[in-house]
């Protein structure tokens, strides 16, 4: 098992969080997935938004004037906050932070599908680093991912190409077009596998 998967998303801290949230969704076309709301039992308003395919991006603000936002946000309107790495196993990750004398802080396991750790900025080169271990669809959209039961890819015939999504260990679909000729060896390579 590899320790870290993959960046799973970068956070950006903004003060107007629907001004961001329209910016985002009416420039880019992101699709809205998992949030936590104003007034539940953190100190901030948080979305992930899916791009494309794989890529993620979650909005953080403030509810209202206290919380570890503020210091963050008193000299900007926003930026990047952190990026966050899924990891198969915090503990794992633990360990070997500990064996390389890297320091962490923020360990929780308060929500049951969402474990973290932080590496503090001043150990990582500039950059608050947030490891989590979680599981990605938990966070998407229905629409960027495949239900729970039935096949965990689609095909879709485009004339002269074919278009085939599979789903990601990252979480949502990773989608590629083919032409014929492509389709048929892709085909023919996985029969010879079976």
């Amino acid at each position: 098992m590899e320790l870290f998967s993959r960046i799973d998303h970068v956070s950006l801290a903004v003060r107007e969080f629907e001004k961001a949230s329209d910016f985002f969704e009416r420039v880019f076309g992101v699709i809205p997935g998992a949030n936590g709301s104003p007034g539940e039992i953190w100190d901030f308003r948080w979305q992930v938004f899916s791009f494309g395919d794989l890529t993620r991006l979650e909005l953080i603000s403030p509810n209202g004037a206290g919380g570890f936002l503020k210091e963050f946000l008193s000299k900007r309107e926003g930026g990047v906050h952190h990026i966050t790495i899924e990891t198969p196993d915090i503990k794992k990750v633990q360990d070997h932070l500990d064996r390389n004398n890297v320091p962490y802080f923020g360990y929780s396991e308060e929500l049951d599908n969402w474990k973290e750790l932080f590496i503090h900025p001043r150990n990582a080169f500039g950059v608050l680093i947030q490891i989590a271990e979680f599981r990605p669809d938990d966070w998407l959209s229905e629409s960027v991912k495949f239900p729970e039961k039935g096949p965990r890819w689609s095909v879709e015939s485009n004339g002269d190409e074919v278009s085939l999504a599979i789903a990601h260990p990252g979480g949502g679909k990773a989608k590629i077009s083919l032409s014929k000729k492509e389709t048929k060896r892709l085909i023919w390579d996985l029969e010879g596998a079976i």
